[in-house]
Formats: structure tokens, C-alpha cells, sequence
């Protein structure tokens, strides 16, 4: 099986040193690409900009990027060869309508925002039926479910995971795991590398 990841923080840059970002740190995508590396699948992993090991490259396919647009481009490159996309990169959900050089501090500044393009609802509008697509969800606590799966419906995905906001830059999960077809489980409080195996199962089950 050909597995594409994509993982970490998108950076939309204001001017030559700013930029819109969030707190993703990619430990979770990481630990997906050495997952199914070890599950026996040929890995390819879409990494933000954030700090990784060189070990990395040795099991997988590594490719860089910053921006949405960046994400997009490689997307439209991999995601046709590939059985099983996991959609764990936290793309910003806005960024600056336009750039300008270095910004001096002169006051108040009116920034000017637009939305990201839904990178998700774009590959599985096109995607095979011998491919599935699995998103993240990253909700407060009391609207888990309800918004997972409306985001589930509205991006047509195969299966979402649904985490509370406290999962990012921790070291432990706790996720939902619905689908498209009506299951739903919760596999309980985990180290992220466990639980990147218990995905790489689920996945293989998708395609099953």
C-alpha cells in the first residue's frame, strides 16, 4: 500500500520575518510515516516547518513545505499515486492578502486576512474509489463529535479522528475515530507513536 501523510504547521507570511502559523509540532504525522514504514507500506511524508530528524528520510519519501499553496502543489504531485492519504497537517485557516517587505513598528497595523483554500475538499472531490482519505478534527471538548462529523460530511472524507484542543504539542492522544460508513470508536489515552499504529491499522481496513 502507497501511503501519503502530510503533517506540522503551515506558515502564511505577513512580510519577509512575519507570519500566520499555529502551534502544530508534527510529532503525530512523524510517528504515522515510521508506522507504516514499519507496517510494510511505501511512505511518503508531507512535512511543515518544523524540526525533525534526519532518520526520517531513511524510511519514507520526505518533502518539505511552508505555505498552503506550497501543501497544494505537493498534493496535486503525490496524492494520485497513492492508496491511503492521511490528512494530519494543520493548515491555517487564513492568511495575509498580501506580502510586503519587513514591517517596522510604526503604530497600529491593519492586517488583512483570507481563507486558506480547503485543501481536504479538493483531493477528495477527485479522489478513486481505490483511495481513501482520512482528516483530523481539532475541536473543544464539548462539540467533538457533532463538529467531526459535519466536517466529515462536508469534506466527504472516509474516516475522521476527532481530538480536544488540549492534543496539540502534547505528548498523549485521546482521539474519536468515525467513518463515513457508521463506526465509531475510542480507542483510549495513548502515546501518539502507539496510536499512529493503531491508525495505520484502520486504514489498512479502510482499503479492505
Amino acid at each position: 500500500m502507497r501511503i501519503l501523510i502530510t503533517a506540522g504547521p503551515t506558515r502564511e507570511p505577513i512580510d519577509t520575518v512575519r507570519f500566520v502559523s499555529n502551534r502544530s509540532s508534527g510529532r503525530l504525522g512523524v510517528a504515522l510515516s515510521y508506522a507504516g514504514a514499519d507496517a510494510g507500506h511505501e511512505v511518503t511524508l508531507l512535512l511543515g516547518p518544523v524540526p525533525v530528524h534526519t532518520h526520517v528520510a531513511k524510511y519514507c519519501d520526505l518533502y518539505r513545505f511552508e505555505t498552503c499553496a506550497q501543501l497544494e502543489c505537493l498534493l496535486g504531485k503525490h496524492f494520485p499515486d497513492c492508496h491511503l492519504l492521511i490528512m494530519a497537517a494543520a493548515v491555517a485557516d487564513y492568511r495575509p492578502t498580501q506580502q510586503s517587505g519587513k514591517l517596522t513598528r510604526d503604530g497600529a497595523m491593519d492586517l488583512h486576512l483570507e481563507p486558506t483554500p480547503d485543501l481536504v475538499a479538493a483531493v477528495t472531490s477527485g479522489k478513486r474509489l481505490d483511495q481513501k482519505v482520512i482528516a483530523f478534527a481539532l475541536e473543544q471538548s464539548e462539540q467533538l463529535e457533532a463538529r467531526a462529523m459535519e466536517k466529515m460530511r462536508r469534506k466527504g472524507v472516509d474516516a475522521m479522528v476527532a481530538n480536544p484542543l488540549q492534543t496539540m504539542e502534547a505528548d498523549v492522544i485521546e482521539p474519536l475515530w468515525l467513518t463515513a460508513s457508521g463506526q465509531r470508536q475510542e480507542p483510549g489515552r495513548m502515546s501518539k507513536e502507539l496510536f499512529a499504529h493503531w491508525l495505520i491499522d484502520q486504514g489498512e481496513r479502510l482499503l479492505t
